[in-house]
Protein backbone atom coordinates (compact mmCIF):
# COMPACT_ATOMS: atom_id res chain seq x y z
CA UNK A 1 0.00 0.00 0.00
CA UNK A 2 1.32 3.56 -1.19
CA UNK A 3 1.50 6.10 1.76
CA UNK A 4 -0.90 7.70 -0.01
CA UNK A 5 -3.55 5.34 -0.44
CA UNK A 6 -6.42 5.71 2.21
CA UNK A 7 -6.26 2.32 4.44
CA UNK A 8 -9.55 0.52 4.31
CA UNK A 9 -12.12 1.29 6.51
CA UNK A 10 -11.79 -2.26 8.33
CA UNK A 11 -8.04 -0.90 9.68
CA UNK A 12 -9.41 2.30 10.58
CA UNK A 13 -12.75 1.65 12.24
CA UNK A 14 -14.08 -0.29 15.13
CA UNK A 15 -16.35 -3.06 14.34
CA UNK A 16 -19.50 -3.79 15.00
CA UNK A 17 -18.31 -6.38 17.58
CA UNK A 18 -15.61 -3.84 18.87
CA UNK A 19 -18.23 -1.20 19.30
CA UNK A 20 -20.26 -3.46 21.00
CA UNK A 21 -17.79 -4.32 23.58
CA UNK A 22 -16.89 -0.35 24.13
CA UNK A 23 -20.67 0.04 24.91
CA UNK A 24 -20.12 -2.63 27.48
CA UNK A 25 -17.61 -1.23 28.83
CA UNK A 26 -19.55 1.94 29.52
CA UNK A 27 -21.89 0.54 31.16
CA UNK A 28 -20.14 -1.77 33.53
CA UNK A 29 -18.01 1.51 34.30
CA UNK A 30 -21.17 3.60 35.36
CA UNK A 31 -21.96 0.60 37.33
CA UNK A 32 -19.12 0.27 38.98
CA UNK A 33 -18.20 3.99 39.66
CA UNK A 34 -22.08 4.61 40.38
CA UNK A 35 -22.11 7.33 37.94
CA UNK A 36 -22.69 7.56 34.43
CA UNK A 37 -19.68 7.24 31.92
CA UNK A 38 -20.19 8.39 28.70
CA UNK A 39 -18.43 7.08 25.77
CA UNK A 40 -18.63 9.00 22.38
CA UNK A 41 -16.73 7.97 18.96
CA UNK A 42 -15.22 10.05 16.65
CA UNK A 43 -13.06 9.95 13.55
CA UNK A 44 -10.20 11.86 13.72
CA UNK A 45 -8.38 13.96 10.88
CA UNK A 46 -6.00 11.45 10.27
CA UNK A 47 -8.95 8.83 9.53
CA UNK A 48 -8.93 6.92 12.26
CA UNK A 49 -11.81 6.18 14.62
CA UNK A 50 -11.18 6.60 18.46
CA UNK A 51 -13.50 6.92 21.82
CA UNK A 52 -13.26 9.02 24.47
CA UNK A 53 -14.43 7.74 28.27
CA UNK A 54 -15.88 10.55 30.36
CA UNK A 55 -18.50 10.84 33.00
CA UNK A 56 -20.83 14.33 32.93
CA UNK A 57 -19.69 16.78 36.06
CA UNK A 58 -22.45 17.86 38.24
CA UNK A 59 -23.87 21.34 37.08
CA UNK A 60 -23.31 22.95 40.38
CA UNK A 61 -19.74 21.22 40.81
CA UNK A 62 -16.90 23.50 40.95
CA UNK A 63 -14.43 23.58 38.19
CA UNK A 64 -11.47 21.78 38.98
CA UNK A 65 -8.21 23.35 36.52
CA UNK A 66 -5.56 20.28 37.42
CA UNK A 67 -8.82 17.71 35.97
CA UNK A 68 -8.71 17.62 32.22
CA UNK A 69 -12.40 18.14 30.81
CA UNK A 70 -13.89 17.04 27.53
CA UNK A 71 -17.14 17.97 25.62
CA UNK A 72 -18.94 14.62 25.07
CA UNK A 73 -22.31 14.25 23.35
CA UNK A 74 -24.26 16.93 21.11
CA UNK A 75 -25.77 17.05 17.53
CA UNK A 76 -24.45 14.31 15.37
CA UNK A 77 -22.26 12.68 18.23
CA UNK A 78 -22.16 8.71 18.80
CA UNK A 79 -22.27 7.80 21.74
CA UNK A 80 -22.23 4.24 23.34
CA UNK A 81 -23.81 2.04 25.97
CA UNK A 82 -26.58 3.09 27.89
CA UNK A 83 -25.11 6.53 28.91
CA UNK A 84 -25.57 5.60 32.64
CA UNK A 85 -29.43 6.07 32.96
CA UNK A 86 -29.13 9.88 31.11
CA UNK A 87 -31.67 11.24 28.96
CA UNK A 88 -31.40 9.66 25.20
CA UNK A 89 -31.13 13.02 23.99
CA UNK A 90 -29.43 13.59 21.08
CA UNK A 91 -28.64 17.46 21.26
CA UNK A 92 -27.14 17.55 24.45
CA UNK A 93 -23.84 18.31 25.67
CA UNK A 94 -22.34 17.26 28.35
CA UNK A 95 -19.07 18.68 30.35
CA UNK A 96 -17.21 15.76 31.24
CA UNK A 97 -13.97 14.35 33.61
CA UNK A 98 -12.24 12.80 30.84
CA UNK A 99 -11.24 9.36 32.03
CA UNK A 100 -9.21 7.81 29.33
CA UNK A 101 -9.64 6.88 25.20
CA UNK A 102 -8.54 4.48 23.17
CA UNK A 103 -7.56 5.41 19.27
CA UNK A 104 -6.80 3.30 16.19
CA UNK A 105 -3.48 2.96 15.33
CA UNK A 106 -2.18 1.63 12.10
CA UNK A 107 0.78 0.69 13.26
CA UNK A 108 1.79 -3.17 13.45
CA UNK A 109 1.22 -4.45 17.28
CA UNK A 110 -0.63 -1.53 18.34
CA UNK A 111 -3.84 -1.31 16.69
CA UNK A 112 -5.42 -0.20 19.58
CA UNK A 113 -3.80 2.52 21.76
CA UNK A 114 -4.91 3.31 24.94
CA UNK A 115 -4.62 7.08 26.31
CA UNK A 116 -4.92 7.67 30.22
CA UNK A 117 -6.19 10.43 32.05
CA UNK A 118 -3.39 12.59 31.46
CA UNK A 119 -3.44 11.91 27.16
CA UNK A 120 -0.21 9.85 27.79
CA UNK A 121 -0.10 6.33 26.02
CA UNK A 122 -0.98 3.68 28.46
CA UNK A 123 -1.01 0.50 26.96
CA UNK A 124 -1.30 -0.78 23.20
CA UNK A 125 -2.25 -4.18 21.88
CA UNK A 126 -3.94 -5.58 18.45
CA UNK A 127 -6.55 -7.07 20.45
CA UNK A 128 -8.89 -4.55 22.00
CA UNK A 129 -9.57 -6.83 25.17
CA UNK A 130 -6.04 -6.31 26.36
CA UNK A 131 -6.75 -2.37 26.60
CA UNK A 132 -9.60 -2.53 28.27
CA UNK A 133 -10.14 -2.12 31.84
CA UNK A 134 -12.94 -4.95 32.54
CA UNK A 135 -12.94 -8.62 31.29
CA UNK A 136 -15.83 -8.61 28.86
CA UNK A 137 -16.00 -12.15 28.10
CA UNK A 138 -18.24 -14.54 29.84
CA UNK A 139 -16.52 -17.63 30.62
CA UNK A 140 -17.50 -20.26 32.61
CA UNK A 141 -16.56 -20.01 36.45
CA UNK A 142 -14.57 -23.56 37.30
CA UNK A 143 -16.09 -25.88 39.44
CA UNK A 144 -14.31 -26.28 43.15
CA UNK A 145 -13.68 -30.18 43.07
CA UNK A 146 -13.76 -29.66 47.36
CA UNK A 147 -17.25 -28.42 47.12
CA UNK A 148 -18.80 -31.58 46.45
CA UNK A 149 -16.72 -33.23 48.95
CA UNK A 150 -17.53 -30.66 51.57
CA UNK A 151 -21.40 -31.32 50.79
CA UNK A 152 -20.80 -34.80 50.56
CA UNK A 153 -19.27 -34.74 54.41
CA UNK A 154 -22.02 -32.74 55.67
CA UNK A 155 -24.21 -35.25 54.65
CA UNK A 156 -22.54 -37.58 56.20
CA UNK A 157 -22.06 -35.35 59.21
CA UNK A 158 -26.11 -35.05 59.94
CA UNK A 159 -26.33 -38.89 59.66
CA UNK A 160 -24.03 -39.39 62.33
CA UNK A 161 -24.95 -36.99 64.82
CA UNK A 162 -28.78 -38.63 64.35
CA UNK A 163 -26.74 -42.11 65.06
CA UNK A 164 -23.90 -40.94 67.70
CA UNK A 165 -26.13 -38.52 69.70
CA UNK A 166 -26.28 -41.60 73.05
CA UNK A 167 -29.83 -41.54 73.11
CA UNK A 168 -31.36 -44.80 72.05
CA UNK A 169 -34.50 -45.09 70.33
CA UNK A 170 -37.53 -47.38 70.17
CA UNK A 171 -39.15 -48.56 66.72
CA UNK A 172 -42.21 -46.86 65.90
CA UNK A 173 -44.88 -49.30 67.55
CA UNK A 174 -47.86 -50.21 66.26
CA UNK A 175 -50.83 -49.48 68.91
CA UNK A 176 -53.14 -52.21 67.29
CA UNK A 177 -54.51 -49.47 65.08
CA UNK A 178 -55.56 -50.92 61.94
CA UNK A 179 -56.27 -48.18 58.88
Amino acid sequence: MSASATPPASLTHFSASELDMLAKTADALSAYLGKPVLAEVVLGDDGTEWVTYGVPMDENAKPDEEQTHVQLGGPGARLLGNRGGLPQSDDDTYDCLYLWAIEISLNEGERFVKLDHDGEESAWSDSLEDVLPFALTEEPVPEDPDEDEDEDEDDEDEDDADEDDGEVRDPPRDHGRRH
